[in-house]
């Protein structure tokens, strides 16, 4: 096999189950550099389900992701090839977005209001999410509110944990690399991030969106002597999630309550951030 030892890593061409093998073995000893020929992703399967040592090459963000996303834990790391300086900055912002943190804090509820009807979407992710998960969604980029997902079994309604009844269709919901998008543009295949009461995230792809006419509730907190809000569907089912994980339906919402959410600080364009004026109410 055509192999080459350096000062830190193995590099090492897959050119038969054999060399499987062989990686193996190598790797328990230096992180070993995968490259594979016609086969992709099974060789790569099988030796990360028996090894935490693998290393592969990526020029775009597609193969960056899917090796990062192999039997779910992925490679050790990507080597990034490319000679533009920009490209790897992009890249390199980009495969950090899919495990950033999120800082959460407290808002403080304000008001809850109910409104008439108006339209709304639910989410419905390719993941099975967990509790204490959910969208960051709000009316402002400036804060956004954690909504929980339908997790939660209820004597009227079965849960469904793949899905986020996100928010009225102009909300803003938190997407990867920071950036914002309407919940109305995110169609199926699109791509938002999944954060949990801790502020730990994950990108999740949008499976299907269902935009339906119902009656919605607003909710407006308070957190370091502002304010911010969201329009939801009001109904028993629809949550935001309390400082330690605890869903709290919109229903049983009231003045004085603590729900999680996130400040973004500066405005947005086309769901960059933006360092302008920008007066959002």
């Amino acid at each position: 096999p055509d192999y080459l030892i350096g000062r830190d890593i193995l590099i090492y061409e897959i050119n038969s189950p054999q060399d499987q093998e062989k990686i193996i073995e190598l790797s328990r000893e230096v992180p070993v550099l995968v490259r594979t020929r016609d086969w992709h992703i099974i060789p790569l399967e099988n030796l990360v389900s028996r090894s935490d040592n693998i290393l592969v090459e990526a020029s775009d963000s597609d193969s960056a992701l899917l090796a990062l996303g192999v039997l779910e834990k992925g490679v050790r790391g990507i080597i990034l090839e490319g000679n533009d300086p920009i490209w790897v900055g992009k890249m390199v912002g980009r495969l950090k977005s899919t495990t950033d943190k999120i800082p959460l804090v407290p808002f403080v509820v304000e008001e809850v209001r109910p409104l008439g009807l108006g339209h709304r979407v639910c989410l419905d992710t390719c993941n099975v999410l967990e509790n204490g998960q959910g969208i960051l969604v709000g009316n402002s980029s400036k804060g956004l509110f954690l909504v929980h997902a339908e997790t939660i079994p209820g004597p009227y309604a079965s849960p469904r944990p793949f899905r986020v009844n996100a928010g009225a269709v102009h909300s803003y919901a938190l997407c990867p690399m920071q950036k914002t998008g309407y919940l109305m543009e995110l169609c199926s295949g699109a791509e938002v991030l999944i954060c949990d009461y801790e502020g730990k995230s994950m990108t999740a792809i949008v499976g299907r969106s269902k935009i339906e006419k119902r009656p919605l509730i607003k909710i407006t907190a308070s957190c370091q002597e502002a304010s911010y809000s969201v329009i939801l569907q009001n109904a028993e089912t629809i949550r935001l999630v309390a400082p330690g994980g605890d869903p709290i339906s919109v229903a049983e919402l009231i003045k004085g309550d603590q729900v999680l959410g996130t400040i973004m600080g500066q405005g947005r364009h086309f769901g960059h951030k933006v360092d302008e004026w920008i007066l959002e109410v």
